[in-house]
């Protein structure tokens, strides 16, 4: 009777095992995904800190204007909303107060942070700060001109972007018109930038977003801007002799230069520290790809302070 038992026990057990075995077979593939799954949603997060955008290439040559939707470039800095948190291009997060993004939709928008014409310095101020100051980001709208995660052409997310934008007041959409030829086009040129204007912006009607350096977004000024690391001073002569006579600065490709103009006497007294963004207007390249006629324009000093 004993022996029998236990026969009965073991057989039991091996039934049990092999039910476990059947459950765990199924249950195995299940298992699998939700970690993929889990670590896809961490990738997201993680890759949403540093906004993955479109980028513009400078227009060169002859176009088709009629193929382009055209609108002012905004001096103002580059936002990103993420659907939670506004972020600049770098993906550090900026201190709006929350009334700002309050009635902002849950969509990825891109814009730019903008008070008006020559106002870049302020509106980089206010982004650097720790506490949001209410009552200058009162005077501040996010002009927005993507739609950076929807699938349809630029001409349709343009008019997606009108819609969203009568969530908030704190939302406009940057205004983009069609022209009819090359000879318009620099005439509105032209016209904008002896009002105050910085440029123009020129996005391809039919183009999909495209992350990285693309055609499909054209910038288009008078004057040519690159920007540079400052990496040392030369002592100026005659009325700036002890003051700044030129920063020594890098560009991203490595060419190492001077620029000695453009800069008032305060500027001179008390020039951009070493290691600094600074923003430079040129004319054109010489052949060992150093800017030609360089002249200082201003510190990118809006990243927010961490």
């Amino acid at each position: 009777m004993t022996i029998l038992f236990i026969k009965r026990l073991l057989g039991f057990r091996i039934l049990l095992c092999k039910f476990q075995l059947l459950n765990l077979a199924i249950l195995l593939p299940v298992f699998c995904v939700i970690p993929s799954f889990t670590f896809a949603q961490t990738s997201i997060v993680e890759a949403s800190s540093k906004p993955s955008i479109q980028l513009a290439k400078s227009v060169e040559g002859t176009l088709n204007i009629t193929d382009y939707l055209v609108s002012e470039k905004l001096d103002g800095v580059r936002g990103y909303w993420d659907g939670q948190r506004l972020l600049t291009k770098s993906g550090k997060q900026i201190n709006a107060p929350l009334w700002f993004t309050a009635d902002f939709p849950d969509v990825v928008l891109e814009g730019e942070l903008w008070i008006g014409r020559g106002q870049f310095e302020l509106v980089s101020g206010l982004v650097r700060r720790k506490v949001a100051d209410d009552n200058l980001w009162s005077k501040v709208r996010f002009m927005l001109f993507d739609l950076p995660q929807s699938p349809l052409p630029f001409e349709q997310r343009y008019a997606v972007l009108q819609q969203l934008a009568k969530q908030s007041s704190s939302l406009k959409v940057i205004t983009q018109i069609s022209l009819s030829s090359e000879i318009e086009l620099y005439q509105h040129l032209n016209r904008i930038v002896s009002e105050g204007a910085e440029g123009l912006m020129l996005h391809r009607k039919l183009a999909i977003y495209t992350v990285g350096r693309t055609d499909n977004i054209l910038k288009l000024k008078l004057k040519s801007d690159a920007d540079a690391i400052v990496i040392g001073y030369s002592e100026g002569k005659g009325k700036y002799k002890g003051a700044m006579g030129a920063l020594k600065v890098k560009m991203a490709d490595g060419v190492i230069f001077e620029i000695g103009s453009g800069f008032t006497d305060i500027q001179r007294q008390h020039p951009p520290q070493i290691g600094s963004l600074i923003s430079f207007y040129h004319i054109g390249f010489t052949s060992n790809g150093v800017p030609r006629f360089a002249s200082f324009w201003r510190v990118r000093d809006d990243e927010p302070l961490q």
